[in-house]
């Protein structure tokens, strides 16, 4: 993308984000009031659309530039950037694997933001172990009959389709070969249990879904292949993996932001906090590991632009920039001092959000396994 087109879409971004979202973002986090209002803007805006190719509706954005998006609208409020997420990813499998007839009748409607959603993987027995899921789908004539639940779903409440992670064949050995993933709408036999009352990420969504006898004809399958869906289900999560990254990158910043803001304002011993070697010392800290999230989440990106295999550094991407979050959110808690346990300060809210990206889209105790695996596959004695 050319450098000064990208520096305007940001530039219209920032704009947005100063004018309409900062001012509802106390009360919606506070409430858990979902943002309406704001949701239709993104959608106008083409967020929805955002990686979706220009041939289907969308603005076809390199991932690069959609982290760099990600990462400046979490520097106000991280959870908004969870509508899009899981909807693009999404949106990502039906582009990359579906069949040319998926593409043309759902990649349209997903990027106008007409159908929202997100991924439906999780299950009360199977977080981490995909593999593990016991949702299936029998064949019943010309589609399937799909039983099960799954849990923790981003836009459940919200969102009016999901791709869903099925066992098409539960006895397959190795596992994954029985996995297949559905395009599932809303319909008779989905319903949504309750929301989820979260200590962050707040005002989006989280629930679970339940399928009871629930229907899809045999069109809904992803390339309309079983025995695909674990390899479409884990391949769109590089993607969102560079979106928890940049999710991070944009919380270290903001973090780092509002706490260089209020030591330059809070004076103690006739000077402000900032001119005291202690509070330099954690500013100089928290700068740095914004610095180096960003870079690492770019990094990962480019190398998803180019096509490249990308979950090592995605990986990598995800847990130093999740890490950074959380560590300059916590820093930054203790440079505001008490101020920071009030709620009049945006910086209690960052200490909430961060914890959920060292957990989400694969937690970072899983993402050292992933990149240890394949850091020791491309080296080999």
């Amino acid at each position: 993308m050319d450098p000064a087109d990208e520096q305007a879409l940001l530039d219209s971004i920032g704009k947005w984000l100063e004018r309409d979202v900062c001012p509802l973002v106390r009360r919606c986090d506070h409430d858990d009031i979902w943002p309406e209002a704001l949701v239709a803007q993104m959608a106008g805006m083409g967020l929805f659309g955002a990686t979706i190719g220009r041939e289907y509706g969308g603005l076809g954005l390199p991932t690069a530039t959609y982290a760099k998006i990600v990462a400046l609208i979490a520097s106000e409020w991280m959870a908004l950037t969870g509508v899009i997420n899981t909807h693009l990813i999404m949106a990502a499998a039906v582009e990359r694997f579906g069949t040319e007839a998926q593409k043309a009748k759902w990649l349209h409607k997903f990027a106008s933001g007409e159908i929202r959603g997100g991924l439906a993987l999780t299950e009360p027995n199977a977080g981490t172990d995909l593999q593990a899921i016991r949702t299936t789908a029998v064949r019943d004539g010309d589609g399937y009959v799909i039983n099960g639940s799954k849990t923790w779903i981003t836009n459940a409440v919200h969102g009016s389709c999901f791709a869903l992670l099925v066992k098409t064949d539960p006895a397959a050995d190795p596992r994954y070969k029985g996995m297949s993933l559905f395009i599932a709408p809303k319909g008779p036999g989905l319903s949504v249990g309750q929301k989820f009352d979260k200590l962050g990420y707040r005002a989006v969504d989280s629930a679970e879904l339940a399928f009871d006898d629930y229907r899809l004809p045999s069109d809904h399958l992803i390339g309309e292949v079983e025995g695909q869906g674990f390899f479409q289900a884990t391949g769109g999560l590089e993607l969102g993996r560079i979106n928890i990254a940049a999710r991070g990158v944009g919380m270290a910043e903001g973090a780092l932001a509002l706490a260089t803001a209020y030591a330059q304002a809070r004076e103690s011993f006739g000077k402000p906090i900032a001119g005291h070697q202690a509070i330099q010392l954690k500013l100089a800290d928290m700068a740095t590991r914004a610095r180096a999230a960003r870079l690492l989440t770019l990094d990962a990106a480019e190398a998803y632009d180019r096509g490249e295999r990308c979950d090592m550094e995605a990986g990598m991407a995800k847990l130093f920039a999740s890490d950074a979050a959380f560590d300059n959110a916590q820093e930054a808690m203790r440079i505001h001092g008490g101020y920071s346990y009030s709620k009049e300060y945006d910086i209690e809210r960052f200490y909430r959000d961060a914890m959920l990206l060292c957990i989400g889209e694969g937690t970072n105790e899983m993402q050292r396994i992933i990149i240890a695996r394949q850091w020791v596959k491309r080296n080999p004695i």
